[in-house]
């Protein structure tokens, strides 16, 4: 089927949420893409950060395709061996508590907001501007961002935003405060890392009233950052994280991971997810967990993601180069005209977060050879711009 052919299905037929670029992609492998005519692709998005493993990684293929043949799909009225082990691994990596399952990123900070409610009932959490959390109606109510918000309006209540500042956040936390609910770094508003003295803000002004501090590592999450969690970095401890995209390694996995003094509040019958953490997915995340623990893999993150922050810097025409591991952006005056060319002329996948802003989330697995090719082509579209 063409391209054409595919373009005129989805305009008869498909939803138009997406601004697809017009290219077919019909397979992968590690760090590369291929398209419908053969073409090879530098992929330097990962899937926004879902790919952290590389494309059809060996492990992952493998424990899919012995689980498929094995068992599907039960429901979590039964045990299964993939999701207890995993569950497990999630605590034991992370704060020590209890995991829920579900489907995705929004759909876990959807569980994490239900938690904090329960924990503190008709409390307010706070966010922080600049914040993205998902596009359900607890998550959305939860990211601060007029564009997103405006067209869906009414929100659900309860969230007060504030300026990602150490002040702001004391300010706003008070006696009817649930929770506090950041990224550590903010993914989807451009890679903004946020100071450690805000998160430690964060932490102290919860521990005075009572309230949880959650961190949404959907995208810092499964070693994106160097750390198999971001805030490992940060000497600050939240009592909650939710976790999905590079997860599952490819498949849609999302979880809720408690500290200790959360792992009991959901009780039977308080929340639920057909899907959630089925056997197929979790074999799935057994396997990509299996590579993305690995400390001498961690380690080359943080430093190819510092070898390719510096050669950005080093490139004309590329600004505010900034980010953690391999969590990456870099400012230029048209950010969706220089993803577009990059595609045409350089065939590598970048993205544009804003009008000025491009992010780089290669796969972990990348190697330093492809780091620097990735600073050439992109050092090429740099030239022709300023040129």
């Amino acid at each position: 089927m063409s391209l054409a052919e595919l373009q005129a299905i989805e305009a008869a037929h498909v939803v138009p949420s997406y601004a697809r670029y017009p290219l077919e992609l019909v397979r992968g492998a590690g760090t590369r893409v291929w398209d419908a005519d053969g073409n090879e692709y530098l992929d330097f998005l990962s899937g926004i950060s879902v790919l952290n493993v590389g494309h059809c990684h060996p492990a992952v293929v493998e424990a899919v395709r012995e689980q498929v043949g094995r068992l599907t799909h039960v429901t979590n009225l039964f045990y299964t061996e993939p999701a207890m082990r995993l569950a497990q691994r999630l605590a034991e990596s992370s704060l020590g508590g209890k995991v829920f399952f579900c489907n995705s990123g929004a759909e876990a900070n959807e569980a994490a907001l239900k938690l904090v409610r329960k924990a503190r009932p008709r409390g307010e959490v706070v966010v922080v501007h600049g914040g993205f959390h998902g596009r359900t109606y607890g998550a959305l109510s939860a990211t601060p961002q007029e564009s997103k918000q405006a067209p869906f309006a009414p929100l659900v209540p309860g969230f007060v935003a504030v300026a990602p500042e150490p002040a702001a956040i004391e300010a706003a936390v008070g006696e009817d405060t649930a929770a506090v609910l950041l990224e550590v770094v903010q993914g989807e508003s451009g890679v903004h890392v946020l100071p450690e003295e805000t998160l430690r803000a964060a932490r102290d002004a919860c521990d005075r009233v009572g309230a949880a501090l959650v961190f949404d590592e959907i995208q810092t999450g499964m070693g994106r950052t160097g750390t198999l969690w971001a805030y490992e970095q940060t000497g600050v401890v939240p009592d909650a994280l939710t976790t999905a995209k590079a997860l599952g390694g490819g498949l849609p996995i999302g979880a809720l991971v408690t500290g200790e003094r959360l792992a009991d509040v959901f009780q039977p019958g308080d929340h639920g997810s057909t899907f959630a953490g089925g056997p197929l997915v979790a074999a799935a995340a057994n396997a990509a967990f299996d590579v993305l623990e690995d400390a001498a893999l961690l380690t080359r993150v943080r430093d190819l993601g510092e070898r390719l922050r510096h050669g950005l810097a080093d490139l004309p025409g590329a600004g505010g180069v900034r980010g953690r591991g391999l969590m990456i952006a870099f400012e230029t005056a048209d950010a969706p005209g220089l993803v577009r060319r990059a595609l045409e002329d350089e065939r590598i996948v970048l993205n544009a977060t804003g009008p000025t802003t491009v992010r780089m989330l290669p796969p972990l697995i990348v190697t330093q050879d492809e780091i620097d090719d990735a600073l050439a082509r992109v050092g090429r579209l740099l030239s022709a711009v300023t040129a």
